[in-house]
């Protein structure tokens, strides 16, 4: 008898679980599809307090503690977010306080204060087995003020002649001039190029990290910046290369040539912090200044909204008397959704606030603002299901004030983006000329359905919302289906009650 009981509870599960679904075919992974969290190692977590040393937390102008263990041991918070990569701050032995990591000291060893070289290795195995990436700062531009190597008779040559960068001054000017006083190296002496190269190969074939996110940039001369970049790929075809490059879109499209494969997109930047940092602030800006950093070809644009260099984007948006959370998932929204690779800085899950370095450094407080952590997680879900967010067109259907709404299409698949940075409820009309009409627009953040009616989409969206939708065949409600469910799920109801019915009779008086 109880063998029949579950063979007839099991026929409405059969019967739900026959409906078939349609799964697009998980492509290879690119490094367009990651999702990146950059995080100063010095200001995240500290994990073991054995090597802290001279750290003092009191002091935000040297080193507060944080290191190796301390992000090994928060890899599981930031995989849960959906982050794939992490950068690091310069992990490199640096000179007394240089917490921040650009005045290295030697590009052989790690700082005393993040750990060992095995604590760090340690570090990229266990991200590895979470599928996650990790790339490191490399900074080959200068290294400490206090370096031995100044006072080295043999390395006398390996420096520029100390001077000031000025304002008028020419790229060859830039490129052998003491930024912010650091003593600058000379990438044209042979041997000063062979130490940077070979410790550059040295980090990947010891410790399998994954790329290099390379600083100052514009400082180096591009045809060192192409001999490096060939050789960490000879060691590792698919590693990884940021240029951080802070001018305008023609120089930073100027570097494409050094192979280097995605640069940070500073053009668009300010655009999108003076949009974002309020409401009713329009948007037009920001897609023009994202229309005229696109570089085309195989380098990309790596899309953030504030570094460890700069102030925090949360300040923006306190500087206007705002709220922080609803200005974070809107400019995320963007990030997300935009063509680009989504970087965030450690603390905007937060929304730490901090001015210029070291305020902009603060210890990280892992009490998060779990709504923006969970806004977070959907995007970085709706990123993975759908590889038009990734590897999409993207065409612009309307745009006004503080609204906009964009599509991103991929083959066969089309995801609809629409924002309102607006403190009032918008409503869009998108006609059969903008998307394909007897369709429905179904809203994946918030929920929302829009089926198309007389060829045109009303979406009609909230202040300050953000709502991502996929254009999909409408909805049919399957009656015959219906039907045969509900009669199964009848007889199976009559089925039980005789069989209660019948074990009552049974019962002994």
């Amino acid at each position: 008898m109880r063998k029949r009981v579950l063979s007839l509870a099991l026929i409405p599960l059969l019967l739900f679980y026959a409906i078939p679904v349609g799964a697009a075919e998980k492509e290879q992974r690119t490094w367009k599809d990651e999702i990146v969290y950059s995080l100063l190692v010095d200001r995240f977590f500290d994990g073991n307090t054995q090597n802290n040393g001279d750290a003092n937390v009191n002091d935000p102008s040297t080193f507060n503690g944080g290191d190796f263990e301390g992000v090994t041991k928060k890899l599981n918070y930031l995989k849960d977010m959906g982050y794939t990569a992490i950068i690091l701050s310069p992990i490199f032995a640096n000179d007394e306080n240089g917490y921040h990591g650009d005045w290295v000291a030697d590009f052989y060893k790690t700082d005393k204060h993040y750990g060992t070289m095995k604590e760090f290795k340690k570090l990229v195995n266990e991200a590895h087995k979470r599928d996650m990436k990790v790339i490191i700062d490399f900074q080959a531009n200068n290294v400490g003020p206090d370096s031995t190597w100044l006072t080295d008779p043999k390395k006398q040559d390996w420096f520029h002649e100390e001077k000031k960068i000025s304002k008028e001054g020419s790229q060859t000017d830039l490129e052998t001039g003491w930024v912010d006083g650091l003593p600058d190296l000379n990438q044209d002496n042979e041997e000063t190029r062979e130490y940077l190269l070979d410790a550059a190969k040295w980090w990947i074939t010891e410790t399998d990290i994954d790329g290099y996110r390379i600083n100052k940039v514009q400082y180096v001369a591009k045809d060192f910046w192409k001999e490096f970049v060939d050789a960490v790929k000879s060691e590792k075809s698919n590693f990884y290369t940021i240029g951080d490059v802070q001018g305008d879109a023609d120089l930073i499209s100027s570097y494409k040539k050094t192979g280097i494969d995605a640069f940070m997109a500073y053009p668009q930047n300010a655009e999108l912090r003076e949009a974002f940092a309020a409401p009713d602030k329009e948007l037009k800006p920001v897609l023009n200044a994202f229309a005229k950093s696109e570089l085309g070809g195989n380098a990309h644009q790596a899309l953030f909204m504030d570094t460890q260099g700069m102030p925090r984007f949360t300040k923006d948006a306190a500087d206007h008397n705002e709220n922080p959370g609803s200005r974070w998932r809107m400019a995320l929204s963007y990030l997300y959704t935009m063509p680009g690779v989504p970087i965030v800085f450690y603390g905007s899950e937060i929304a730490l606030n901090g001015d210029i370095a070291p305020d902009n450094h603060k210890l990280m407080n892992f009490k998060t603002e779990q709504e923006l952590v969970e806004y977070i997680t959907k995007l970085s879900d709706l990123r993975d299901m759908y590889p038009a967010l990734v590897k999409g067109d993207m065409e612009l259907l309307y745009e006004k004030g503080g609204a906009s709404v964009f599509k991103r299409v991929y083959g066969d698949e089309t995801i609809v983006v629409a924002m309102n940075n607006t403190t009032e409820t918008q409503t869009i009309n998108l006609t059969d000329k903008e998307l394909e009409s007897n369709k429905e627009l179904r809203g994946m953040l918030n929920g929302d359905l829009v089926r198309s009616k007389d060829n045109s989409y009303s979406i009609v969206i909230d202040r300050e919302t953000t709502e991502v939708y996929t254009l999909s065949p409408k909805s049919i409600i399957n009656i015959p289906y219906l039907l045969v469910i509900g009669l199964v799920l009848l007889i199976f109801g009559i089925f039980i009650a005789l069989v209660i019915k019948r074990s009552k009779r049974n019962q002994p008086k």
